[in-house]
């Protein structure tokens, strides 16, 4: 008997111009740069014989199937994106890409990016639009109230500022 896992939820399919050279620069460095080394090292490592005891060649192997699997993935992700290098027409509004400053309860502030869950990074403020504070903000205005449920119990957050003009 399995165990039963519901499907897993796809991401968007938008990504900002940034987020796509930085998937790309990755393919190109994994493709290049990283296999061609783990190549040779596994073909030197088969060179000494005994394959089954030779642990340089089986962890070899498992990196370059790691590597090729990453390749298909980022490719296959890359083949269906969007990017948005386009600022959208109502700026008064928080949608894709926008530079959201929120304000707190308490006065504190904090600023994030909406971008696609493919370059979310909250230490660098990037937040992706699937996330339950990205969803909250898409569509709001400066001024509007945001309720957000986190771990720790409900958040009140005030937009203060909707900015795009790091778009290209």
């Amino acid at each position: 008997m399995g165990r039963w896992r519901p499907p897993i939820e796809k991401g968007s399919k938008y990504i900002t111009p940034e987020g796509a050279q930085k998937l790309t620069e990755e393919v190109q460095y994994l493709w290049k740069v990283e296999r061609p080394q783990v190549t040779d090292r596994v073909s030197k490592a088969a060179a000494q014989g005994d394959r089954s005891e030779n642990a340089e060649y089986i962890y070899g192997k498992k990196r370059l199937r790691e590597i090729d699997s990453r390749i298909r993935f980022l490719t296959n992700r890359l083949d269906g994106m969007t990017v948005v290098n386009r600022i959208p027409e109502d700026q008064d509004k928080a949608y894709f890409g926008a530079f959201v400053t929120l304000e707190d309860e308490d006065g504190e502030e904090v600023e994030y990016r909406i971008v696609g869950p493919d370059e979310f990074n909250v230490v660098d403020g990037n937040l992706s639009m699937d996330s339950p504070l990205g969803k909250a903000m898409i569509g709001k205005r400066v001024a509007d109230e945001i309720k957000f449920f986190s771990p720790k119990g409900v958040k009140v957050f005030y937009i203060s500022k909707i900015c795009y003009n790091d778009l290209k």
